[in-house]
């Protein structure tokens, strides 16, 4: 098989596919995630995405063979909390997968219960609307650190010969008490300096990643960094390949900057 690329993607807000104003917002991210199928080199065997929102203490890997919905979202239309998006997990993949993170000296468990939260089923349901294409998950850990979460995705690395394309499904901005007008400045500056880091040589790409708080702004665009995190593992997995960026938009809800890229 070819090698995947791997992706760091904005998965939007909430259950956003089905609400129709909150769609036309984030038009040009249905755009950008409808055309990711046609970036690859082939049909995928899987998907692994790591979200952020699923963290644990330590690495869990989703297990089911037939994963369930997690409506981990609030307050948004009764019609949203009845959603299914039926792919089939990776039950086999999820066992190597265990194995590669174990090997790689991290701490690692299978999860045989958890489901699809929206990082997962939001824009999944966008990208391949046939839910044909098996996919399992990654948690996070807990603490977020940058250079573990960047040895993940070492770890899980040589799934991308295997046709598993790895995603990290998060958001590049992500405050939700500081939205429209206000968080031009902040989301702008830290976007601009996002898409400078990802253009820099590897290995000079890999400190500045680790070093993310020193960026502009970058603890009022992530004043907790679980949208964040999932950037550091699709990087790892494609520690020398170049980025492109896929999504950009400006002014979501009046004053947002966003992006989304793709390594290798």
């Amino acid at each position: 098989m070819t090698r995947m690329p791997t992706f760091f993607i904005s998965h939007g807000g909430g259950p956003w596919p089905w609400m129709p104003d909150w769609r036309a917002q984030f038009a040009p991210l249905e755009a950008s995630l409808k055309e990711m199928p046609n970036q690859l080199p082939e049909r995928p065997r899987a998907i692994l995405m790591i979200s952020g929102h699923w963290e644990t203490d330590d690495f869990a890997v989703m297990s089911s063979a037939n994963p369930p919905m997690v409506y981990d979202y609030f307050g948004f239309p009764p019609e949203t909390y009845e959603v299914t998006y039926p792919a089939p997990g990776a039950p086999d993949l999820a066992r190597q997968t265990l194995d590669l993170i174990t090997a790689a000296g991290l701490p690692a468990r299978l999860d045989p219960e958890i489901g699809f939260d929206h990082g997962t089923f939001a824009p999944l349901a966008v990208m391949y609307p046939e839910a044909d294409v098996p996919v399992f998950q990654v948690s996070m850990r807990h603490n977020y650190d940058p250079a573990q979460h960047m040895a993940l995705g070492r770890a899980l690395a040589p799934l991308r010969d295997q046709g598993v394309v790895i995603i990290g499904s998060g958001l590049s901005y992500h405050n939700l008490r500081l939205m429209n007008e206000t968080a031009r400045e902040p989301s702008e500056a830290f976007d601009g300096w996002l898409n400078s880091a990802l253009a820099l040589p590897a290995e000079d790409r890999t400190k500045a990643l680790e070093n993310w708080e020193q960026a502009p702004h970058a603890r009022t665009c992530h004043a907790k960094e679980d949208h964040f995190v999932p950037l550091f593992t699709a990087l790892g997995a494609a520690e020398n390949d170049p980025a492109t960026r896929i999504y950009h938009q400006k002014d979501i809800f009046g004053g947002v900057t966003a992006s989304g890229f793709r390594f290798g």
